[in-house]
């Protein structure tokens, strides 16, 4: 997936109120937007370099949007928005080999009265659910983790491809890792048991896992190899 534009460089100063980001930028302090409902444990240093995209639209009230922030050595994709695009630009090329049997792919698809899906995926008479959930946590060398706060929604969603998994769908939970230092995932537990105990009940009921991690660059963020799942 590429940008738009050619991402801005800057320099992280604080993250406040959840979704205002401080960053230095050429000598002035900008305010950007950060799409991201997480706590970004580990991404937050005072002076991380970081990317952010520029907007004109009018209409909005902040024309700066957190992109990319370096830890250590490492490029982190933290724009959970764009963890679908590129999950959906993947299965139109092909990439994602568990799901290349899919041929026809909906977005955003109600599934019940409280439960949207990412992706709807079938092909003749197999329908398929997929969720797709954003991974920026790496706490232990090369080791990816989810979630990095208490998430709700992301309990409910396994839960519900629990009973996407009883109707007679199939049922994937993708974790995209934004960042490409990472070779095995596992669930945060110590961060949410409520989500790992829902994570276990899923595969126990055969909803299937599939991680991936990403190549990013201030032009594009891409699907990259598979990461082997940790128990």
């Amino acid at each position: 997936m590429k940008f738009k534009e050619k991402l801005l460089q800057g320099t992280l100063i604080k993250r406040y109120k959840r979704f205002f980001v401080d960053i230095e930028y050429k000598n002035k302090i900008i305010t950007s937007h950060c799409p991201n409902s997480g706590s970004m444990m580990g991404l937050l240093n005072k002076g991380n370099d970081v990317w952010f995209s520029e907007s004109n639209n009018a209409k909005r009230k902040l024309k700066y949007t957190l992109e990319i922030v370096k830890s250590g050595k490492t490029l982190v994709g933290t724009n959970t928005y764009l963890a679908n695009k590129i999950v959906f630009e993947a299965l139109n090329q092909k990439k994602i080999r568990n799901l290349n049997k899919f041929n026809n792919i909906r977005t955003e698809i109600k599934f019940s009265d409280k439960t949207r899906f990412d992706f709807l995926i079938s092909s003749n008479k197999k329908k398929c659910f997929l969720e797709v959930k954003n991974v920026t946590l790496s706490r232990k060398n090369k080791i990816a983790e989810f979630p990095d706060a208490i998430t709700s929604r992301g309990t409910k969603h396994l839960k519900e491809l629990i009973n996407a998994k009883k109707k007679g769908f199939e049922s994937y939970i993708f974790y995209l890792i934004q960042r490409n230092d990472c070779i095995s995932f596992k669930i945060a537990k110590d961060i949410d048991q409520e989500y790992k105990i829902a994570f276990d009940e899923a595969l126990k009921n055969g909803v299937n896992i599939l991680c991936y991690d990403c190549k990013l660059s201030n032009e594009e963020i891409k699907l990259n190899n598979q990461i082997f799942y940790e128990q």
